[in-house]
């Protein structure tokens, strides 16, 4: 869908990252920056100091009342009643046959109030999905996302740049939990998560205090070499982290035990769209499986590339790049079950020429503790 410049949804920070000299790019309908200094600069400042992403066309989704939990516990494959106050959970938005609607972070705030994360080009699209599940439940499903900016703080430095800003004990926050607070006095939720595999924050904070905010933590953070990063750097953090891409690795047509995401399924929490066909594909097994490749010979195997296997196609790259921090050219793709241990080899056309890969370990990057 082409839409015009004019057209195009901006966050509260637009002109913050034009002034920055940022590339903007129309991703899924919203005027983004896919890179300011370049992608390698960004991506190597996120994994050795820190890096700060607008990530505002992400969705957010409200979920409150009585029967706010039954709701969360209906239509995601993890177990939500599980979370603590305070707590967040990764989680799949399944369809009856056990693919993906969506993948999504649930957030519980209190007993009866739940805010759920979802990607940016399908935040109607699971609205709507979630309203049509709620008639027989008693609760109260809202879109909020206009009434958040949500900038992301990642790195092994983030914590020590944010700090000074807030008055929430950052080190109290474990991993996937969250906490109220204000940044710069401005009230935010604070979140331990991310999408790079680093350490670091998600902040969610008022659209009206977005600069003030941005530019604040960018100055804070110049002595770590903190930079601003875009889409592009994004997308090359989350994959040498080995987490899924809607529309790349994970789809309506493909099922969270494929996606290789079965600690996210939860059969035994009770009823969910979509278990009865998940607990039979466990039964009867996969037939093909989401894993992590590394090009063996010199090629990049880039989205979509064709991969073959004793020289039929079988399938094709979802995501695939070189990775900055690891030097590598490394990728996912669905394999037949035949191919999906590590040292599997198979081909990808890289523009015509057939180029030798191999299943490798994943995640490709770990930080160290």
């Amino acid at each position: 869908m082409n839409v015009s410049h004019e057209q195009l949804k901006r966050t509260a920070l637009n002109n913050a990252h034009r002034q920055l000299g940022a590339r903007m790019i129309d991703f899924g309908g919203w005027d983004m920056p896919v890179t300011y200094a370049g992608t390698i600069d960004e991506h190597m400042a996120v994994r050795t100091g820190a890096g700060l992403f607008d990530v505002s066309h992400m969705g957010e989704i409200e979920v409150r009342g009585a029967q706010a939990l039954a709701l969360v516990q209906h239509i995601t494959t993890n177990d939500a009643s599980k979370l603590q106050i305070g707590q967040a959970q990764y989680a799949g938005l399944t369809t009856p046959q056990g693919t993906f609607v969506d993948d999504l972070l649930v957030h519980k705030l209190s007993d009866e109030h739940y805010f759920l994360c979802v990607n940016a080009s399908n935040t109607d699209k699971d609205f709507q999905w979630i309203v049509d599940n709620t008639k027989e439940f008693d609760a109260e499903v809202e879109n909020t996302s206009g009434k958040y900016t949500q900038i992301a703080l990642q790195g092994p430095r983030a914590l020590e740049i944010l700090q000074p800003f807030t008055n929430v004990d950052l080190g109290a926050i474990k991993y996937y939990w969250f906490a109220n607070g204000t940044i710069d006095g401005v009230p935010a939720i604070i979140a331990r998560t991310g999408y790079t595999g680093e350490d670091g924050f998600e902040l969610y904070i008022d659209p009206n205090a977005s600069e003030q905010i941005w530019n604040g933590l960018l100055e804070a953070g110049k002595p770590v070499g903190i930079q601003p990063c875009g889409l592009a750097a994004r997308n090359t953090l989350r994959l040498e982290a080995k987490m899924a891409l809607y529309g790349n690795d994970i789809d309506d047509t493909t099922t969270v035990y494929e996606a290789d995401l079965a600690w996210i399924v939860k059969l035994n929490k009770g009823d969910f769209i979509g278990r009865d066909a998940l607990a039979r594909q466990k039964e009867q097994g996969l037939t093909r499986k989401l894993v992590g490749f590394e090009m063996i010979e010199r090629g990049i195997g880039r989205d979509h590339y064709p991969i073959l296997i004793a020289g039929q196609q079988v399938s094709q790259v979802s995501s695939g790049s070189p990775a900055p921090y690891l030097k590598k050219n490394i990728g996912l793709a669905y394999l037949p079950m035949s191919h999906v241990a590590i040292g599997s080899q198979f081909q990808i056309d890289v523009r015509g020429k057939l180029t030798a890969a191999q299943v490798v370990a994943t995640p490709f990057y770990k930080r160290s503790a």
